[in-house]
């Protein structure tokens, strides 16, 4: 793995040096774009709007229009916008982790403790653990201001998740969401059931990317110039639920397998 940040978790007065990972990998097909005519991969250039010309990447800059004027920007500005944070994400509050919304989640990180900070690394790793919280602060990652929680994974490293501004949440007020109007005692009830009926632990090993696995499948069918036979999906039902209360007594008397596909 590489590294995509380097700097330290301020922790009080201890500072923590460590390198931050992705956490995650894609299980997407790498699929390439091809032209139609002659299956030939389309290329995408970097090219200068003015001369038509592709600009290679140790001549492009970033800049920003002002007054119909581009601003550039050099490295040095980056971090001159906020030194500290470019280096270090300091921990401004501890919270418990069921206080932060899903909503404001984005990426997950793993945090490496680098020589020297070790010790401090297991003890805060510890305790977080003890004390069921998280520690929460700012950082600047890849030109741009984050907010990163973090918190102990499987009591054996520290993972950070970034995650999202308050301002960056929609509002829905927009949406048409249902009138406040409390649903039927009894639909209520079965539909309580219904969930404890299929309640169990979450188990993320439960869950597999199928349908990556079914899609190689038929490249690699297509591939010994096998024909593939499409089976149509269902349609979605639509239209108004006639009679709720006869679907959760269906629901409760087929129940579904736990086991994900």
């Amino acid at each position: 793995m590489k590294a995509i940040w380097n700097g330290a978790i301020g922790f009080g007065l201890v500072n923590i040096p460590v390198k931050i990972y992705s956490a995650t990998e894609t299980s997407k097909l790498d699929l390439d774009m091809l032209d139609k005519s002659d299956f030939s991969n389309i290329k995408f250039k970097r090219v200068n709007e003015k001369t038509g010309k592709e600009v290679k990447w140790e001549n492009i800059v970033k800049g920003y229009l002002m007054d119909d004027k581009y601003i550039i920007l050099e490295e040095e500005d980056y971090e001159a916008a906020s030194p500290e944070k470019s280096k270090i994400l300091s921990i401004d509050q501890f919270v418990k982790e069921v206080e932060v919304d899903s909503v404001y989640f984005e990426n997950p990180y793993y945090l490496e403790p680098q020589k020297n900070g070790e010790n401090a690394y297991r003890l805060l790793l510890k305790a977080l653990s003890e004390t069921e919280m998280v520690g929460v602060g700012t950082f600047v990652l890849r030109e741009s201001e984050a907010i990163g929680m973090i918190r102990p994974y499987n009591d054996d490293v520290l993972i950070l998740n970034r995650l999202r501004f308050a301002q960056e949440i929609r509002d829905y007020k927009d949406l048409k969401i249902p009138a406040k109007k409390a649903p039927k005692p009894a639909e209520l009830k079965m539909a309580i059931s219904l969930i404890e009926q299929l309640s169990q632990e979450f188990d993320p090993e439960m869950y597999k990317d199928t349908y990556t696995e079914s899609l190689l499948k038929i490249i690699k069918q297509k591939a010994k110039g096998k024909g593939v036979k499409a089976k149509k999906a269902e349609p979605a039902k639509e239209g108004k639920v006639i009679d709720l209360m006869a679907q959760l007594k269906a629901s409760l008397q087929t129940p579904k397998s736990k086991n994900a596909s």
